[in-house]
């Protein structure tokens, strides 16, 4: 006969003591819904193509089974349908709710010292001529937006701290996704950990309340608040980013309506901003119809959306595989947590890189639809790069 199911444990730290706490082989997991850490491991969630929330879901009943006083599945999903998954249920889970008060200073790490050297994957104008050829396929017909991405290998003289890391990426925008979560594959000479300061919701559950909220539509933040100013009216001028907002959002509302009775979607998208960038953002509501579609189930039927490959997905992927050079891996996957009761929540894997011991892989990526301009989305991506390149004192390599 089945256990009783286990009241959930109530939050018992503040968010500062789990990040401090932070060790690599952790996932850490913060957003504004509070913070969650979890260390060891219980059981492996398997591998497979299929849907990973079925594979979650059956993880977790044998898990609370087998006696397990807060099952979490939690981990990282790669881009592709065939990237590596890193899933498992851990053996101990600490959380912390929203901070409400000032919490206790957290001591900023002073970024890692001495040169890095840079390699481009691919060059910056090798990535507009990709830009030029995904234009190209567009005017052709039979694709409206592809995201394409390029990537930064850097690496330093000393290992990087991935706890310092994590902190320093924490503290430059304390209202980001911030996440780290352990991705080690075999071969690896070290330990390799996802880790970044993600602007994007790609959607939680909590009850029977889903929450999604797409971004599309970007400009690099300034320095000036005169020019900042500019740029936010710009982009909610924009026609072409509008467009292109508006693609993500209707998919992300779309996709939603499968699942709940009532969908909320904005009539017209709202700015917001991070340290480095402003992007058109929609907040989209839901009243889930089925208490056995966990948010994990939500968000393998809602990835990937046009923000992270394009319209229509099959078109955008195989233009992704044709110009892009590198391997995407986890980069604009996505990352988070689901629970025995099917709550969770799971944020895009940008604004990130994997870390492996001396070397920091980052991907940016931009939107191509009809009338983009080849360096503007060079410059976009080199805007996106800045939130990892500032954590690690990086500067103009991008």
């Amino acid at each position: 006969m089945s256990s009783p199911a286990p009241v959930r444990p109530r939050p018992e730290h503040l968010p500062g003591d789990l990040l401090a706490a932070y060790l690599p082989g952790s996932f850490f997991h913060r957003s504004p819904r509070g913070t969650l850490l979890a260390d060891g491991v219980h059981t492996v969630v398997p591998g497979g193509t299929g849907c990973p929330g079925d594979a979650a879901a059956a993880t977790l009943a044998a898990a609370r089974e087998a006696g397990h006083p807060d099952p979490v599945v939690v981990g990282a999903i790669g881009f592709a349908p065939d990237a590596p998954r890193s899933l498992l249920v851990p053996a101990l889970v600490r959380r912390a709710a929203p901070a409400t008060t000032p919490e206790p200073p957290v001591r900023v790490p002073e970024p890692p010292g001495g040169a890095w050297s840079v390699r481009h994957e691919p060059a910056p104008q090798v990535y507009a001529d990709g830009v030029r050829r995904a234009l190209e396929l567009i005017d052709a017909g039979g694709l409206e937006k592809v995201v394409l991405a390029r990537a930064l290998e850097l690496t330093s003289q000393d290992p990087v701290s991935v706890p310092d890391l994590l902190t320093r990426l924490v503290l430059a925008d304390p209202g980001a996704y911030a996440f780290a979560a352990d991705v080690t594959a075999a071969g690896d000479p070290a330990p390799r950990t996802l880790v970044g300061a993600s602007p994007e919701l790609l959607v939680s559950r909590e009850g029977d309340t889903v929450v999604a909220n797409p971004l599309a539509g970007s400009r690099p933040r300034s320095g000036d608040a005169a020019e900042n100013e500019a740029r936010i009216a710009e982009l909610r001028a924009s026609a072409k980013d509008r467009a292109e907002h508006a693609m993500v959002a209707d998919q992300v509302a779309g996709v939603l309506r499968r699942f709940c009775t009532e969908v909320d979607a904005p009539d017209g998208p709202d700015v917001i901003g991070t340290p480095t960038m402003w992007h058109l953002s929609s907040r989209i509501t839901g009243r889930l119809a089925d208490p056995s579609v966990s948010a994990l189930h939500l968000a393998h039927a809602l990835h990937p959306t046009p923000a992270v490959c394009g319209v229509p997905v099959p078109a955008a992927r195989d233009a992704i595989r044709a110009i892009e050079p590198a391997d995407r891996r986890y980069y604009s996957g996505m990352t988070g947590w689901v629970d025995a009761d099917g709550d969770g929540e799971w944020v895009l894997a940008i604004r990130g890189a994997e870390v492996c011991e001396r070397t920091v892989r980052l991907f940016a990526g931009a939107g191509v639809v009809a009338g983009s301009d080849p360096e503007a989305e060079v410059a976009e991506t080199r805007a996106k790069f800045r939130t990892l390149l500032r954590a690690i004192a990086v500067e103009a390599v991008a």
